[in-house]
């Protein structure tokens, strides 16, 4: 006989897929929903405490609930049921006391350890005590949690904007820092000198013998610093036609070196008559220094602490200002420029600070010349008679247990390369712009002074440690700054808004994302005071001809 086919009972299901009954040999049994996430780690669980640990009680639990349909229940009356015997059962010997032993055992464990860290801590050295008490304390803030990482204190507390952002302006462009890192513009070639304007006085070099152990004391000089806007200034105005981008140094270094910065910094671009301006706003805290800005751990005090970011931005841009006229031979002989300095007023002649100013032209390509406004803040004599110039700026220190920094006092005679790199480290941002400035301004070195408080708890009082100096192309190769790159992330930023029509924008750093953004703000914004001076003007010529008819 050949072999006969049943062809199966095939279901039809006109209203989508699958059978639509349960087919018979299935009928009775329970059926246990699972999630395609449950874990499948073991076949059966007889006594319910396969893990100890409460972490894992319940690793393989169903997402659906515990599958109650499984439970049995027994459907007989067990009312009449009684246990024989309802003595407390004894334990085993073994097993008595065990808790109390095991106290006991720890107990002793606890103080083997203090006896061992008690011995411990009679051969650590004074830095390792102090490192160990930074521990506790830090454990006792963070109440035994875990410890937090690097980027934590960042995400503690979020940073708000240099400039509130209105709901008008629109974005026009969005650059993140991983892109502006990979740019590279290698084809600048020497600047030009256009004009050279101003008077220098000469480096005192008793200062280059100042150390830790003949510290000097900070001195408040009464000086004026002119920081004048890029469209202010009456010497850019006369270069127009040589250029078609104009900024100031510490402008041009803030957007070179941007990818480097954390807090929120922002600049005004003025796109008119096919030429780009670059300006701070009047009422911004641009040229205030950071401190600790790019630190593991930078200050997080708020309001009128003196270890606030503001606050310690104002202490160092005040120590920057001393000690850069400080270390000047004060009143003896000046290094002079033909052009007169553009901003001093008749009476402010014998108040205004050591300052020369360069103004130097860059061709960056494609007919894109950048005219830019650079400082020098002293001269030196070389050996052989010729006159260096100098860029002179300070590296404070506030307080070292809350900057996790080592003391100077104790580390600069002896490891000031160890002192420097932490500053490299928690100040990347600002030492960078530093280098830069320098760079452009053609300066032959720049000199660093190491200042800090006679007291951490006294921010008005400081002493000079010490000063070093360096050539700002051996600086830079230190801090790993390329100015390929640098330069790179110019022209980008230039090519982008030139691309933009006339008018007005404001390039921004986010206070918390490593992006900076390119909005589109109306051509009065930030003008009151413009638009206030501009009517002041005119008051008063109206009174002058009142005066002369």
């Amino acid at each position: 006989m050949s072999a006969r086919f049943i062809p199966p009972d095939i279901q039809d299901n006109p209203t989508g897929w699958g059978p639509c009954t349960i087919p018979k040999q299935f009928k009775d049994i329970p059926y246990q929903p699972f999630s395609k996430g449950d874990r499948l780690g073991k076949v059966s669980d007889w006594t319910g405490a396969t893990y100890q640990d409460k972490r894992y009680l319940g690793k393989y639990n169903s997402q659906f609930g515990s599958g109650n349909q499984y439970t049995y229940v027994h459907e007989q009356d067990e009312s009449s049921f009684q246990l024989v015997d309802t003595s407390k059962v004894q334990k085993p010997i073994y097993m008595r006391n065990r808790i109390r032993f095991n106290q006991r055992n720890l107990r002793r464990e606890r103080e083997r350890r203090e006896q061992r860290a008690t011995a411990g801590m009679q051969s650590l050295t004074k830095a390792q005590k102090e490192r160990q008490r930074q521990v506790r304390r830090l454990q006792k803030q963070y109440g035994g949690r875990r410890w937090p990482d690097k980027n934590q204190h960042n995400q503690m507390k979020s940073r708000s904007a240099s400039v509130q952002v209105r709901g008008e302006w629109g974005v026009i462009e969005e650059l993140d820092f991983p892109r502006l890192n990979k740019l590279r513009l290698p084809t600048v070639e020497d600047p030009e000198d256009l004009v050279k304007c101003g008077e220098l006085e000469y480096y005192d070099k008793m200062f280059d013998r100042v150390t830790t152990k003949t510290e000097k004391r900070l001195a408040r000089v009464n000086r004026l610093f002119h920081k004048v806007t890029t469209t202010d200034d009456p010497i850019i105005r006369k270069l127009a036609p040589k250029g078609n981008v104009f900024a100031t140094d510490i402008i041009l270094a803030s957007i070179m070196c941007c990818p480097r910065s954390n807090y929120s910094w922002d600049i005004i671009v003025q796109h008119v008559g096919g030429k780009l301006f670059f300006d701070k706003r009047d009422d911004s805290e641009f040229d205030l220094l950071t401190v600790n800005e790019t630190a593991m751990e930078p200050p997080q005090d708020e309001g009128t602490h003196m270890n606030s970011p503001r606050n310690l931005g104002l202490e160092a841009t005040f120590i920057n200002h001393n000690f850069s006229q400080q270390c000047l031979k004060m009143g003896g002989e000046k290094f002079k420029f033909e052009v007169d300095n553009p901003f001093i007023q008749d009476e402010e002649e014998s108040l205004v600070a050591s300052v020369a100013y360069r103004y130097r032209k860059w061709n960056i390509g494609d007919d894109l010349n950048v005219i830019v406004r650079c400082e020098h803040d002293g001269v030196i004599s070389g050996s052989n008679g010729e006159t260096q110039f100098l860029n002179i700026k300070t590296l404070n220190e506030w307080d070292t247990k809350q900057s996790s920094a080592e003391e100077w006092r104790q580390k600069l005679d002896s490891q000031r390369g160890a002192v420097l790199a932490t500053e490299l480290k928690n100040n990347s941002f600002k030492l960078a712009k530093w280098t830069v400035c320098s760079l452009l301004a053609g300066s032959n070195f720049i000199k660093f002074g190491y200042v800090s408080r006679i007291n951490p708890r006294d921010s008005a009082k400081h002493v000079i440690l010490g000063s070093q100096q360096f050539k700002p192309s051996e600086l830079a190769a230190q801090i790993n700054l390329n100015m390929d790159n640098a330069w790179g992330i110019l022209r980008c930023i230039v090519d982008k808004c030139f691309q933009l029509k006339e008018g007005k924008y404001l390039i921004l750093k986010d206070p918390n994302k490593p992006v900076i953004r390119i909005y589109d703000i109306p051509d009065n914004t930030f003008s009151s005071d413009e638009d206030e001076e501009d009517d002041d003007t005119d008051d008063e010529d109206g009174d002058d001809e009142g005066d002369d008819e």
